[in-house]
């Protein structure tokens, strides 16, 4: 996610330079060939520009809802962050207030600590790479903030700074780590339930907030392994390719009929028209995937880190974590 006040032009313009360049390097061709062809054999094959601009306006509109339909989807991914991090704080209360007796505190310690690994395994999960993401964009370039988080590696180290190895063993190598957690955090209550840590009402209330986390997974999981519907984001892609195709046509037909060699004009402005509108196809294309490690994701290593930090400093602990501060401007 990007904090600062605005995206630099540079930065827009590295990001989406590519239909820059083509564009004009196809405009500029097209305008040698019809500056060849209409002195040399009187053939003017531009055509007018009434018909392109309305094609123009249906992209327009297409791309608009395809973009508010991208952000709904990054819009929503948040809000169930914020789920998270009130049920998060609402458990971290229960338990250092409701569990009494001997023991207690390695009690509490414990569940804060499995609630963190849970965090920390459903991050990880949400970051994977899936078919239809982004992928050749994770966290590259200039710009890109040095934070990178490698499923297979730093899983198990963030984890058994909370986790025992014991108990991390019996996670490993299953197919939705988070839910294992959760699992055994229901188990480990119902336990604590029968020894008289505390009475049933308290242990109905701790079951509703694992209830919860369940279904905040279960969001994520749903804007993870379900794309942003494919017949929307391709048709978007090739309606734009089209006008763009079509556009530098009807731009030969303005202006090679107003001043000799203002036909040169067609260059220019067919360039930034191709470039506005990829722009515009590239920021709903890129506002899909929420988790995939890339510049607009929701910053969910922020997010936990800072819960974790809440959840630390209920139980009283000393050794905590620094926030996720912003790198060049992005924090993730």
């Amino acid at each position: 996610m990007y904090i600062k006040r605005r995206y630099g032009f540079w930065m827009t313009f590295n990001w989406s330079k590519a239909s820059f360049i083509y564009g004009f390097i196809y405009a500029l061709l097209l305008t040698i060939l019809f500056e060849f062809v209409y002195h040399r054999l009187h053939f003017d094959f531009s055509f007018s520009w009434q018909p392109i601009s309305i094609l123009g306006i249906a992209v327009a509109f297409y791309l608009g809802f395809k973009n508010n339909a991208s952000y709904d989807r990054t819009w929503e991914a948040r809000k169930i962050w914020g789920g998270i991090v009130n049920n998060s704080r609402t458990f971290g209360a229960a338990v250092t207030s409701f569990i009494q007796g001997e023991n207690s505190a390695h009690i509490k310690k414990e569940l804060i600590h499995r609630h963190i690994a849970w965090l920390t395994a459903l991050r990880y999960q949400l970051r994977l790479e899936r078919e239809w993401e982004h992928t050749e964009y994770r966290l590259k370039g200039k710009y890109v903030p040095n934070i990178s988080e490698m499923y297979f590696h730093d899983l198990e180290e963030d984890i058994k700074n909370v986790l025992c190895e014991e108990e991390f063993l019996l996670y490993k190598g299953k197919s939705n780590m988070a839910t294992q957690i959760l699992h055994k955090q229901s188990n480990r209550l119902q336990e604590l339930r029968d020894l008289g840590y505390f009475e049933d009402f308290r242990h109905m209330e701790f079951h509703k907030l694992i209830a919860e986390f369940y279904n905040d997974q279960g969001r994520n999981e749903r804007i993870k392994n379900f794309p942003f519907p494919r017949q929307y984001a391709s048709v978007a892609f090739w309606m734009t390719l089209l006008f763009a195709i079509l556009a530098p046509f009807g731009l030969l037909n303005i202006f090679h009929d107003l001043k000799s060699h203002t036909v040169w004009l067609t260059v220019p402005f067919s360039t930034l028209i191709i470039w506005v509108f990829f722009l515009m196809e590239m920021i709903g294309d890129f506002s899909e995937n929420p988790f995939e490690g890339t510049y607009n994701d929701i910053p969910i290593t922020s997010i936990s880190r800072a819960i974790e930090i809440d959840l630390r400093e209920m139980l009283g602990e000393t050794d905590i974590p620094k926030p996720i501060g912003a790198e060049n401007g992005f924090v993730m």
